[in-house]
Formats: structure tokens, sequence, C-alpha cells
């Protein structure tokens, strides 16, 4: 998947919440269905296309965004290759500033670490939050469940005037749904709890680098003159997790 192009703000998928995003993400999500679907293989799918970054204003720089794709690309294949081949594991990752989000099912403990050890490896890859689910249970209906959870929490991130919702990636998996992106604290804890509130989510996991809010000043203030967004790195990702509006969500 190659980075949207910068000098059509229309095309890109966050920048233009009433439309655009949303069809280019329920087609990229059935391609990811299509490749869970495949009987006797590792299905490798990326769940957070339903949401992407904005390019022109997106806190990362443009390095930071050509080494996230690439990231996801490479972590796809390499877990395609190198995972031994089960109806029952999916693997997604998600790269953010370098931080590569894996999430899905893998089939016991030492699949689990292995998955992540192979992203790990990467190039550019700063860090892995792993968060393989032992078992449970996949299928067409969760996956648009989930594009639906997707859809609905950027949507009321997007009409929120306290979060910069184009800093904001989302991410869901089996009705949790995961937030990246470089965000000041009162961003993150406000994002935290505008997802939270949407019903069916089981839960929210922040997965966000929280920078000084005189820092997100000074991007943010780049962004806006029409300047590239400066390197920023925030302290090791430790995810915060909160519990959803209805945790027993089906």
């Amino acid at each position: 998947m190659k980075p949207p192009a910068p000098q059509n703000p229309l095309a890109q998928p966050i920048s233009d919440g009433r439309r655009g995003w949303l069809g280019a993400g329920l087609r990229l999500a059935s391609a990811g269905l299509l490749a869970a679907g495949l009987s006797g293989c590792v299905a490798v799918v990326a769940t957070g296309v339903v949401a992407g970054a904005l390019s022109i204003t997106d806190r990362r720089t443009t390095g930071a965004q050509a080494d996230d794709q690439a990231i996801e690309l490479r972590a796809m294949a390499r877990l395609s290759e190198s995972m031994p081949k089960s109806d029952r594991s999916t693997f997604n990752v998600v790269a953010f500033n370098r931080i590569a989000l894996l999430t899905g099912r893998a089939d016991n403990e030492s699949q689990r670490t292995e998955a992540a050890r192979l992203v790990q490896k990467i190039d550019n890859v700063r860090q892995v939050v792993n968060e393989l689910e032992l078992g449970g249970e996949g299928g067409i209906g969760n996956y648009s469940r989930d594009v639906v959870l997707t859809t609905r929490v950027k949507t009321a991130l997007l009409g929120d005037q306290r979060v910069n919702a184009n800093a904001i990636k989302v991410v869901t998996e089996r009705q949790t749904v995961y937030l990246m992106g470089l965000v000041s604290a009162g961003e993150a804890d406000r994002a935290g709890r505008v997802a939270a509130s949407i019903p069916g989510v089981r839960r929210v996991v922040q997965v966000f680098e929280v920078l000084p809010d005189d820092r997100i000043r000074q991007i943010d203030s780049i962004l806006s003159s029409g300047g590239q967004a400066p390197e920023s790195a925030g302290p090791r990702v430790v995810p915060a997790r909160r519990s959803g509006d209805n945790p027993n969500a089906n």
C-alpha cells in the first residue's frame, strides 16, 4: 500500500471526514477478509486501513510515514512466509512513527512470541507492541463489526474539538479499539474517553507516544505554516487500557 499523495487533500482518509476514507477503507478491509478466508494459510491482514493517517497534517515526518508503510508490508510478508500454517491464526501489523502494533490471534504463547520477534527484526522498527491474543473466534462477522466500530470512533474523534483527529490512527480488533499517534497527555486522555464511549467497544488500548504540550504546539505550528514535521519520538510506549462503554458487547 503506497502512502497517500500529499498534494491531494481530498484523497486522504482522515482529512475529509465526510467522504473518501470510509469507501477506501471498506475496499481494503474486504481484501483483508479475503486473505483471512484462505484455508490452511496464516491470515495476514491490516485492520487499521479504515482510518489511515493524513500526510499534510500528520505529526510524523515524511520519512517516518514512508518507513511505516514499508514496515507494514515487510511484516505481513515475513509473517506469511515464516509462521506455521494455521486456519485459526491471524496477524495484523499497523505501524505509526516506527512503532509496530501487532494484533490478531495466535495458536499458543510460543507462536505469539515468535511473531513479535519476527516483526522486531524488520528494519526501522523501534518497538513492537504485542497485542496478539490466544485463540478466539475470527470470521466475517467480527471483521465487519470492527470496520463499523473503527468508522464510529473516527467520526466521533473528528467531531471533538479537544483532540486533533488527524494525528490519531484508529485500529479495531475484535471490538478492542487501539489508538496510535503523537499526542499530548490531554489529547491521549480525551481520545481514550471518546473511543470508550462508543457503543459496542469492549475496551480501548492507548498506544500513544505522549509528547510535552509545548512540543505538540511547535509541531502543529510548523505544519499549519506549510512546513514539514520535525522528527519526534516519545518515551517507550506502555499501552494504557480502559473498559469500553459495554465491556460485554457482542
